[in-house]
């Protein structure tokens, strides 16, 4: 079936110059546009040694003009989630009256970064002009939370969607791509310019439990009074308010919810930016977070399950469908956690194929990630165990 704007499409066998030739040439013809604008393509680990060589054949035979892309330890293609699979995913875009231009950055410049303006001449986009960011990085040779935090800075609520790319389970080794450049550090970021957008729908697989409350007194990771009291006191209290069937659900699926915005006048599931409970202490009443919390910032607990996590990606995607009703999605990028899956879900295709039963049909590529990027709040964050989907709308 041809296509006007996007087409993603999935290749295995293994390494074959001839057959792969002949697959990109024809994926090619599947776009039914004059010229592509972006490619991207993602890799599992048994094209890690040929992954220059790969590269070259999709950017000749594919006539691809901008190839951006990272090593996964699984893929996502229209509806499928492969997570065993030996193969490539590779997305090409047509985006009529838009621009996308790529750098790599990585973690010298970030160390030698004097303002966060700064990164507007490496990218060479201002804020006026970029409509959004796909990003795909290294999770080992890059401080992401402090890059993150100064791009933020940078390109304040501007959407940014992608993932930490991921290898082979036994090693701290990944690859990030950039036309034919195989990269092992830093973050190949992608911007887009013109008659485009990016519309972000980040689904963290979580649900509120009881309250929204407010921090009274933090202290580096650790949370020491909610409201007055005693952090871990409010925690044992929300926990026994619930039914006995959701504590057993709750049981070691525990999670804090921080509000992305606090001038909310009513906090809503997606509204929280979810982190880690990492531990608590009865005897001071203290609470351990993923997190640097602060008094005054507001709080709601959160649990994560399979049926939690199925609620909360159907939610996102039933409110993306009816803020782009009328809008032409041209395709669309999905990041999944590792965690998420068969391991979660005990079924295949699960994420991809709500976003075809919700938005679909649509041109979907995406891979499985070490972490997941992408807004809540209007600020970009690091995410995990979360369904990163960020759609291309002709603007």
């Amino acid at each position: 079936m041809t296509q006007p704007h996007a087409v993603a499409a999935h290749y295995t066998g293994g390494w074959d110059e001839t057959r792969l030739q002949r697959w990109a040439t024809q994926l090619r013809q599947r776009l039914e546009a004059p010229e592509v604008t972006l490619g991207v393509v993602f890799m599992t680990p048994a094209y890690e040694a040929v992954a220059t060589e790969v590269l070259e054949l999709l950017r000749l035979h594919a006539r691809i003009p901008l190839l951006v892309g990272c090593s996964a330890r699984g893929l996502v293609v229209n509806g499928s989630e492969l997570e065993d699979d030996t193969g490539l995913a590779v997305q090409l875009f047509h985006l009529p009256g838009a621009r996308a231009r790529a750098v790599h950055i990585n973690q010298e410049q970030l160390d030698d970064l004097a303002d966060p303006t700064d990164w507007h001449r490496i990218t060479r986009f201002t804020p006026a002009e970029v409509k959004g960011w796909f990003i795909f990085a290294d999770p080992f040779q890059l401080d992401g939370e402090r890059w993150l935090n100064s791009w933020n800075q940078a390109y304040p609520g501007i959407a940014a969607v992608g993932g930490l790319a991921a290898g082979p389970v036994e090693d701290q080794r990944t690859q990030v791509y950039l036309d034919g450049q195989v990269l092992d550090e830093g973050a190949v970021v992608v911007g887009l310019t013109g008659a485009v957008r990016l519309e972000p729908a980040i689904s963290q697989g979580c649900t509120p439990i009881g309250v929204p409350w407010t921090i009274t007194k933090s202290d580096r990771h650790f949370i020491h009074q909610i409201g007055n009291r005693p952090a871990y006191r409010v925690l044992v209290e929300t926990f026994e308010s619930m039914p006995r069937e959701e504590q057993l659900l709750t049981k070691g699926n525990l999670f804090v919810g921080f509000a992305g915005n606090e001038y909310c006048e009513e906090f809503h599931r997606g509204d929280f930016l979810v982190r880690n409970v990492l531990g608590a202490d009865p005897q001071n009443g203290v609470i351990a977070v993923g997190a640097l919390p602060r008094a005054g910032q507001t709080v709601q607990f959160h649990r994560r399950d399979a049926a939690t996590a199925t609620e909360d990606l159907v939610a996102v995607l039933d409110r993306a469908r009816l803020k782009l009703q009328g809008k032409t999605i041209l395709g669309g990028l999905l990041c999944v956690c590792n965690g998420r899956g068969k391991h979660l879900f005990g079924k295949t295709d699960h994420d991809a194929g709500l976003v075809q039963e919700q938005l679909g049909p649509l041109p979907i590529a995406g891979f499985f990630c070490n972490g997941e990027l992408g807004p809540v709040g209007g600020r970009n964050f690091l995410h995990g165990y979360t369904a990163s989907l960020g759609l291309l709308v002709k603007d």
